[in-house]
């Protein structure tokens, strides 16, 4: 009986670090937690990108600002946080908010072509024209007829006055480019009315 206690005993002493049980199990459970940590690291290949804070018009000489930082799975082509900074360079087309930046709408500013140009609507404007929309712009002569003398132009700021009622008044500034301009500014300055109409 003395034997058979002494078995017992043995069965129920912990093992000791050299028990190769003990160091399987360890080994198990290594393996386990950095296969669980690989595959966390494999699975979040985000990049930090710039996106828009808010909708920015070509013409914004951008600041921070106007940029926030999203960490996105995304392929090549866009601006990268903090490397690809474009602070002080010139947007060339409208990036919506929260829209990632292209790197090709991006340019210094010597190499930007747009220019602002204020039009006063003397009809009124629809709610949606804001920063960023695209719209044209038609004038009525004294001796009538209608003729779209912009086409397809993206505003750049739109200043309404809260005190028009409805009535006009309004001043939307587009960007034209250069070449444009100066035709821009002779149908203005003859005309009897001036609609600016948003493309949806």
């Amino acid at each position: 009986m003395g034997d058979d206690v002494q078995v017992v005993a043995a069965r129920l002493r912990p093992p000791g670090w050299r028990d190769p049980r003990l160091v399987v199990g360890v080994l198990l459970i290594v393996i386990a937690v950095v296969g669980v940590a690989l595959a966390l690291r494999a699975a979040d290949r985000t990049t930090p990108v710039y996106a828009a804070a808010g909708t920015l018009a070509p013409g914004t000489v951008l600041d921070d600002s106007h940029l926030v930082v999203a960490h996105v799975r995304v392929g090549e082509g866009y601006l990268e946080a903090p490397g690809d900074a474009p602070f002080g360079r010139v947007l060339t087309r409208a990036v919506g908010e929260g829209e990632l930046v292209p790197a090709g709408a991006v340019a210094a500013r010597e190499d930007f072509d747009g220019r602002p140009v204020a039009v006063v609507a003397s009809a009124p404007v629809a709610d949606g024209v804001d920063a960023g929309a695209v719209v044209d712009v038609w004038v009525t002569p004294d001796g009538g007829g209608s003729a779209r003398v912009g086409e397809s132009l993206v505003v750049s700021a739109v200043q309404r006055d809260d005190g028009s009622f409805g009535l006009g008044g309004e001043t939307v500034y587009v960007v034209v480019p250069a070449d444009q301009v100066g035709d821009l500014l002779d149908a203005l300055a003859t005309a009897a009315e001036v609609a600016v109409v948003g493309l949806g």
